[in-house]
């Protein structure tokens, strides 16, 4: 698994799940590092910072943000969106196949769709 694969979740339940089957992924929420209510562009800007995948359930207007990011040629470590409807078990099944198979940076500049 790749370790240095970093990810911001906007709900408990995948942060515990992920965190149980993976002790040394280091998984924090939005609302944890003091980004709740904050604007799309400030968490992007956060994540990049920090060297964050950013994932979110926010199709909408994140992915646009993150485009802009990509196309102004600032630093958008990755974007996973997660599709609505989808259980939060089928959600970690597949992020775990994608944990495992990253490799370092593979992720910057993507913008991927959940479930595969």
């Amino acid at each position: 698994m790749e370790k240095a694969l970093l990810n911001v979740f906007p709900w408990r339940e995948s942060n515990l799940g992920l965190r149980r089957r993976h002790p040394g992924l280091d998984v924090v929420r939005v609302v944890d590092v003091g980004l709740g209510g904050r604007s799309d562009p400030e968490i992007l800007e956060w994540a990049a910072r920090e060297g964050r995948v950013v994932a979110s359930r926010d199709r909408a207007t994140l992915s646009a943000e993150a485009a802009r990011r990509i196309e102004g040629g600032k630093p958008m470590p990755g974007l996973i969106l997660l599709r609505r409807g989808v259980g939060v078990g089928r959600i970690l099944e597949d992020l775990e196949l994608l944990l495992a198979t990253a490799r370092p940076g593979e992720l910057e500049n993507a913008i991927l769709y959940l479930p595969l």
